[in-house]
């Protein structure tokens, strides 16, 4: 049997470790860097994975939705509007949540949108 201080410490241990544990499972898998022709001509491949690219941000009015495309137009749809309305025109880096269907096409639930410069062309 275990002495009192000695229980406690090991509480302590077990809970610590136990929240460890759970954390570490919480935490995003790094995004795989992936262009947007890639992810135009096989866009199944990666379905489902947290994926990063770039591109420069577009939209249109009815219904409003915006994208990024490259210089060959190849194209994918990002949201939330709200991170990425104020990077329209711009070259921006975005990291997401990528889906692919043949019904409803490419989308990216956008975590993060980082300008580039003219430069990083």
């Amino acid at each position: 049997m275990m002495s009192k201080p000695n229980a406690a410490a090991f509480w302590r241990f077990l809970v610590a470790g136990v929240t460890l544990a759970l954390l570490a499972g919480c935490s995003d898998p790094a995004p795989r860097e992936v262009t947007l022709a890639v992810l135009a001509t096989n866009g199944s491949a990666h379905d489902g994975n947290r994926v990063a690219t770039q591109g420069r941000v577009r939209s249109f009015d009815d219904p409003l939705h915006y994208w990024i495309e490259d210089e060959d137009l190849n194209r994918v749809e990002v949201a939330p509007h709200a991170l990425v309305a104020p990077h329209l025109g711009e070259r921006v880096r975005v990291v997401g949540g990528f889906t692919y269907s043949p019904e409803t096409g490419r989308k990216l639930e956008l975590k993060g949108v980082e300008p580039l410069s003219e430069a990083d062309d």
